[in-house]
């Protein structure tokens, strides 16, 4: 009924919709993001990361800091985990937790700003103080009916808010983020940009850098994680922080959960990471091999059910194949496609391809094929509480937790 509904009402009266929502949630939590500074970080990658990254930053030199995440909602050290499968919740969870964070007296709140979520203007009503781009590869391209309109979604986050940009400067559509005006504007880069990284250095155990002279030491492998400290760092110096402050922060943050989170370093290594975006994928492949140096490499990944972007389901599978010395393709979210089908289609172009299903029994094999010096990647769901599946239906999941278990089974 709900799908039929969507399919014959006028798109004028949706957006109708989607704008009132906000300002209602505005108006009952009194405009709360008036009273507080709201940074809002926006990209393909690296969201999560970047807020995290830039909320120690924060918190390390004296302000209190609240965050809303993929992962968590955090108002000044008070957690609760995000079990809406949702990164951008709906317009009153985010005006209720903005107001719970002046409440608390915080200064700062840190948010992720999705393309879906502005599409839908949940970002209205919300008066951003500075906002930080990671990065822009293809995500969500069905939804939107085209990569342009993709980054026009995106775009129209710095066409709103004209205070403080932080762009990527190594990114290829800087160009187009750096059109939007803006009181301040901070580049950012691996030697280049106003922020500009040198003498970098990753291995297994985090990323070593410097900026004007001070060196950074972080304990995120991978150079993906160097442009998202930059971005955290970038957004750090536009409001006044000096950079050995900065770097302090940083070098005192422990992992982010889900994000290239080692579950077991020995006698192989097992990593859970939430990548499932192509760019995304190759990138965590890529510092694995670079930076951890395994034997073997046995990757477990899968694809998103729904209707959500079906072009990246064989994409992400040729990847997996070009990089990993086992792939096996199992269960993601299939919400109510049928789960072999997507399977199917991650292995297309995958050679001798192991398909199991059932999600817990591909990670027992990932782990019992592995040998001393190998390294177990399963990609796609990082942290996340549930396996979502038909009739809205979903399952209490953990890769993280499954790891943990199945392991026990076998050494």
């Amino acid at each position: 009924m709900i799908k039929l509904l969507r399919k014959i009402t006028p798109k004028f009266v949706f957006n109708c919709y989607h704008k009132t929502l906000p300002f209602l949630g505005a108006l009952i939590y009194r405009f709360p993001a008036k009273k507080i500074k709201v940074i809002g970080v926006t990209g393909t990658n690296g969201k999560t990361t970047t807020v995290e990254m830039i909320s120690a930053i924060l918190r390390g030199c004296g302000f209190k800091v609240a965050t809303m995440s993929s992962i968590k909602f955090d108002i000044d050290g008070n957690v609760e985990p995000n079990m809406l499968k949702m990164t951008m919740p709906g317009r009153f969870i985010i005006q209720k937790t903005i107001r719970r964070a002046v409440d608390s007296g915080c200064q700062y709140i840190v948010l992720e700003v999705t393309s879906e979520g502005i599409k839908q203007f949940r970002h209205r009503c919300i008066d951003f103080y500075a906002v930080v781009i990671t990065n822009l590869s293809p995500e969500h391209i069905e939804s939107h009916g085209g990569f342009d309109n993709y980054k026009n979604a995106k775009g129209e986050l710095f066409r709103l808010n004209n205070n403080i940009h932080i762009l990527n400067i190594d990114d290829e559509h800087f160009e187009f983020f750096s059109g939007f005006f803006a009181k301040k504007k901070y580049s950012y880069g691996i030697g280049s940009g106003d922020v500009s990284a040198v003498d970098v250095k990753t291995d297994a155990s985090g990323s070593n850098f410097k900026i004007d002279g001070v060196e950074f030491k972080t304990s995120f492998p991978g150079e993906f994680n160097v442009y998202n400290s930059l971005a955290a760092i970038s957004l750090g110096l536009s409001l006044g922080l000096d950079l050995n402050s900065i770097s302090k922060s940083l070098s005192l943050m422990g992992n982010v959960e889900g994000r290239m989170e080692e579950i077991v370093n020995s006698p192989f290594r097992v990593i859970v990471d939430y990548a499932f975006t192509p760019n995304a994928l190759e990138k965590v492949y890529q510092t694995i091999k670079k930076d951890f140096k395994p034997n073997k490499m046995i990757c477990v990944l899968g694809a998103c059910g729904g209707g959500r972007d079906k072009w990246k389901r064989p994409v992400l599978g040729k990847i997996a194949d070009n990089n990993c010395d086992s792939v096996i393709i199992t269960n993601e979210d299939p919400y109510d496609e049928d789960p072999i089908e997507i399977i199917n289609q991650v292995a297309k172009d995958v050679d001798n391809p192991i398909k199991i299903e059932d999600r817990r029994e591909a990670i027992n094999k990932a782990i019992s094929i592995a040998s001393s010096g190998d390294c177990v990647i399963i990609t796609g769901k990082g942290c996340e509480p549930w396996i979502c599946v038909a009739d809205g239906k979903k399952i209490a999941w953990d890769d993280r937790q499954v790891v943990r278990e199945e392991i026990n089974k076998i050494l």
